[in-house]
């Protein structure tokens, strides 16, 4: 072998050999990027975990510490609706128990009412009645004056007490009994005066039919008061 040709083969050689080593060069720096790109993808990765638990750690926290803060509002309220709430109860069983008083005193005042005028209102019929048969028969003295007299102011005084408690049906049938007592007041002292409006006979029929309607009368009194007749029982069959 040549000199030259051993030189262009010794060439090929290191040809070789300096093609190999830049080949392993290359491949490993290829790799070593490779391997850094997934270390890098690995801590991003990493502190992409790293930050949503930090971020979900301090939403809890946030969470607990809002609970923990607003928990004594929420107590204080709920505390304040439930003591308005019995407040507002008891204040509604104090106003039903206030109507309840108020209407028992009202109709203790006109059941008082009624009773006091039923008798002022009998009283006044008898002594005009008496003092009719008085005149008729000519036996009139101070004393029946006295006692017609009386009789017809104890009926004003209730009839005015009745204009304020009564109620308006009551009301107005004990105005029109009072029109026709105050009528057969007047006639009666026209009949005694010898300036008859009416007869005698006239006079003591006008009394009867009041009293007819003084019985009419005292039934809307018993239905103001809620007064309610039992049922009238039937006499035994005897067939």
């Amino acid at each position: 072998m040549t000199n030259s040709e051993a030189k262009q083969k010794q060439g090929t050689v290191d040809g070789s050999s300096i093609s190999g080593a830049d080949h392993a060069r290359t491949d490993g720096t290829v790799g070593s990027r490779a391997s850094g790109a997934c270390c890098r993808l690995h801590i991003q990765s990493s502190r992409g975990a790293g930050m949503d638990n930090g971020l979900t750690a301090l939403i809890a926290a946030l969470v607990g510490v809002t609970g923990t803060l607003l928990a004594p509002v929420f107590s204080q309220r709920i505390v304040f609706r439930f003591q308005e709430q019995q407040f507002e109860r008891q204040q509604q069983a104090v106003q039903a128990q206030w109507a309840r008083d108020r209407e028992e005193a009202r109709l203790s005042e006109r059941r008082a009412c009624y009773i006091a005028t039923n008798t002022a209102y009998r009283r006044y019929r008898i002594q005009l009645m008496n003092y009719l048969w008085d005149v008729h028969q000519g036996t009139v003295t101070s004393t029946c004056r006295d006692e017609l007299e009386a009789a017809r102011h104890a009926h004003h005084a209730a009839f005015a007490e009745a204009q304020l408690v009564a109620s308006s049906v009551v009301l107005a049938e004990l105005d029109a009994i009072a029109k026709e007592l105050a009528q057969a007041y007047r006639r009666v002292k026209r009949l005694e005066e010898g300036n008859p409006l009416r007869s005698f006979e006239e006079i003591e029929q006008d009394l009867q039919d009041l009293w007819e309607r003084w019985k009419q009368m005292r039934g809307l009194m018993r239905t103001c008061l809620g007064v309610e007749d039992p049922p009238l029982s039937l006499p035994p069959n005897r067939d």
